[in-house]
């Protein structure tokens, strides 16, 4: 069998090694445009668990590798002369030309052909090929030529990079932040050898441009940044290798393969240098590659079957959290706000990999940190005490903890009248321990419904039957319990869910929009609403908070989200009126914040008042990051005390990249771009990425959906799980006939913790410290 690998990057240079190794009587030759000793770059990383599948797969490859290595098990973060030390990290550092050239090393000894100064542009060459891989580097020609076949999608970054190195010694992975009269730098540097260490400094394009760069002038480019990490560099000089500013190219890839030839490495699919090294990614993906023609030989569509098995996921995966990661790195302002220690703890976490549990099993020092700054910056005496568990005030209304019911539609209410369901729903939750209950939304008429079963309160029937609920919340637990408070809008008259998705019911309604644009080709179109259909609007959301006040309820949230009828009027693609409710965002804000001043008026001056808003319509020309930090702050202006950040649901052909607390970017812009407190939610599933949200400043309160529906005392195990109160469980606001269960439930719980732990620490790979 005949193997043609296009780029003598590590990436190809291992899959050629490996394949070779194991299959001997195959040709495998390298084609690379360069000269075997050029490089571009200066060091690479690798973690403790690649460098055992290194080591289990070729261990002479390890061995040369190992030799060579700068190891640290250290990472510092560094900003402005304060400095903290995380430990348990595991990586290694290693010259980028001293890797190709042990590499090289290899490929030689197995019985790789290599080609160097062959810069390939034609494979008709290699027509007798039973398999090509373009492994030729983000600049790939091969990948180009057939981009329509591999679908790919080159998608630029806008902060500005440069790689570089120093002779300034290391001891650990050092992130150094630094504020310039420009706006933020960092520099991400490690050691890769003795005497040698890689620099790469980061900035936005704003500051970059405020700080007179230019992109090709490395001898401007050391000299400010010299000066500029003058202390940092302490005393050592910068050294250029082609260090040009660049933009980090995102490619993706829907197919990896056409016809015989195969993408590998960066001309696959790139990761953010954040998270870690290309060159990792690249090797692991080889050692697939490998593995797949090794099990399928001469069938060549299950070879390339089998690699995507193998690996499309877990890269997919991979870049999700480069980008968020250097989603992070691109609002580096936003972050530079905080304590000293939350800073560095968001730095650790910024990509949601990484969590205060796993942080804490490395390194519990540097956790305990983190919790007791947390606690001395909210006023908790106990250092201790877990983020989740402290206290958060709006006005009037104290919440024993953070964790809060995101509203969701029951769908079993009568002519809007709430009944025992809705008692047992939500008065189970509530001795459950949760802090803050926000019902489902509910209507302000009957056709303010999105279903026929949708709660309402615009009747004094439907008031006695929310107090029979409240009233039973507030007897039997120490939960506040708010309502949400909204009209359907051109989301009305709908089809309960279980039956039909999207569809109106028989004999709808009328439906009222902002514009005249349905929500799905199934529904109807609204009608556009006049100046007389607000005034009719906001007389019926008034009359809503008066008789929410009147049933009890201790907060009230306006709904203006999810493309209902006030957020009809915030997103672009449902506004396109041509009066003075459309046009601008200002424009566009001017009727819901009518709706609320109106009920901020009427509602008791103690009680607070939230908002929900979508950050993003998950689609093309939807409503921008501007328009929601204006919406955050206008809403902020007019009393809101808390702003419930969602997004998407606006239209039904929306692409939303769901994840785990894929949400909680977007409450962390609002957070620390407009100051003002948010309630996060989105796929948040175990106390620990609450308390990880919490401690790194993304949100102030953490709602759970169907994370509830199937668990109601998810709070009470979180609290057995934590301690939380262990010798003062009578604080915990229990009810009595319940008490009993708790001296059984702490110490069950605490064990399945512990060997939850000890697994994690007993499948940690081993160090590969020389």
């Amino acid at each position: 069998m005949k193997i043609t690998v296009i780029g003598g990057g590590p990436g190809g240079l291992y899959f050629s090694i490996l394949l070779k190794k194991a299959m001997p009587d195959y040709d495998v030759s390298v084609y690379e445009r360069n000269k075997a000793d050029d490089s571009f770059g200066f060091g690479v990383v690798f973690s403790d668990e690649t460098l055992s599948e290194f080591l289990t797969r070729d261990p002479d490859s390890y061995d040369l590798i190992r030799s060579r290595f700068a190891y640290w098990d250290e990472l510092d973060v560094a900003r402005d002369g304060e400095k903290v030390r995380i430990t348990g990290n595991g990586f290694c550092g290693c010259s980028r030309k001293t890797l190709l050239q042990l590499l090289q090393q290899r490929c030689k000894e197995v019985g790789v052909n290599l080609n160097f100064e062959a810069n390939v542009k034609d494979l008709s060459q290699f027509s007798d090929s039973d398999i090509i891989v373009a492994a030729d580097g983000i600049n790939s020609n091969i990948r180009e030529k057939y981009a329509d076949d591999f679908g790919t999608e080159v998608q630029m970054k806008s902060n500005r990079f440069v790689w570089m190195g120093s002779t300034r010694p290391l001891d650990a992975f050092t992130y150094f932040f630094r504020s310039t009269p420009y706006g933020t730098f960092v520099a991400h540097t490690y050691q890769y050898e003795e005497g040698m260490s890689t620099w790469i400094f980061e900035t936005t394009d704003e500051t970059w441009q405020k700080a007179g760069f230019d992109v090709t002038n490395e001898e401007d480019t050391i000299a400010k940044l010299s000066e500029l990490f003058k202390e940092e560099l302490d005393g050592h000089g910068l050294i250029s290798n082609h260090s040009h500013w660049r933009q980090f190219p995102a490619v993706t890839n829907k197919n990896w393969h056409k016809d015989n030839i195969v993408l590998l490495g960066d001309a696959k699919a790139t990761a953010h240098y954040s998270i870690g090294s290309g060159t990792k990614l690249a090797m692991e993906c080889a050692i697939a590659l490998a593995d797949s023609v090794i099990k399928h030989t001469n069938d060549i569509p299950a070879v390339f079957e089998n690699y995507e098995k193998l690996r499309r996921n877990r890269v997919e995966m991979i870049q999700h959290a480069a980008n968020v990661s250097l989603d992070w790195f691109e609002h580096m302002d936003r972050h530079m706000q905080h304590d000293f220690m939350k800073f560095a703890f968001s730095t650790m976490t910024r990509a949601k990999k990484v969590t205060f549990e796993n942080l804490g099993l490395r390194d519990a020092l540097f956790t305990q940190k983190v919790l007791a700054e947390f606690n001395e910056k909210e006023g908790n005496k106990n250092p201790n005490t877990t983020a989740a568990f402290t206290p958060f005030s709006l006005r009037d209304m104290t919440l024993d903890n953070r964790i809060v019911m995101s509203p969701m539609e029951q769908y079993s209410a009568e002519e809007g009248l709430v009944n025992d369901w809705h008692l047992m729903h939500y008065g189970s939750r509530a001795t459950g321990g949760l802090s803050l209950i926000l019902t489902e939304a509910t209507a302000i008429s009957p056709t303010g419904r999105i279903t026929l079963g949708c709660a309402g309160i615009w009747s004094k029937e439907q008031v006695i039957a929310w107090k029979r609920t409240v009233d039973f919340v507030h007897q039997n637990s120490t939960a506040k319990i708010g309502v949400q408070i909204g009209h359907s809008g051109r989301k009305g008259a709908m089809q309960f869910y279980w039956d039909a998705k999207n569809k109106a019911i028989d004999n709808a309604w009328e439906l009222l929009s902002a514009s005249p644009i349905p929500f799905s080709d199934t529904m109807a179109i609204p009608r556009e609403m006049t100046i007389a259909d607000m005034d009719t609007i906001t007389a019926e959301f008034v009359n809503a908070a008066k008789n929410a006040d009147e049933a009890g309820f201790d907060m009230i949230e306006l709904q203006a989200h999810h493309g209902f009828l006030l957020a009809s009027f915030l997103s672009p693609l449902t506004n396109i009126r041509a009066d003075e409710f459309g046009g601008s965002i200002e424009n566009r804000l001017k009727f819901p914040l009518r709706v609320f001043n109106a009920m901020r008026e009427i509602f008791p001056k103690g009680k607070p008042m939230s908002v929900r808003i979508s950050a993003s319509d998950w689609a093309e020309n939807g409503i921008t990051e501007d328009d929601v930090l204006a919406i955050a702050e206008a809403f902020k202006q007019v009393g809101a005390d808390i702003i419930n950040v969602s997004t998407g649901l606006t239209v039904e052909n929306e692409k939303p990249a769901i994840g785990r607390m894929w949400q909680t970017p977007f409450s962390d812009m609002v957070r620390n771009e407009v100051n003002v407190p948010t309630i996060t939610a989105g796929y948040i599933q175990d106390i620990d990425q609450i308390n990880t949200i919490l401690l790194n400043g993304r949100a102030d309160l953490v709602a759970l959906g169907k994370t509830l529906l199937l668990d109601p005392y998810f709070v009470r195990n979180a609290q057995a799980y934590e301690q939380h109160k262990a010798k003062n469980l009578e604080e915990l606001g229990i009810p009595k006939p319940y008490m009993s269960a708790t001296p059984h439930l702490y110490p069950y719980i605490a064990g399945q913790r512990r060997n939850a732990e000890n697994m994690k620490k007993a499948l940690k790979p081993l160090t590969h410290k020389k």
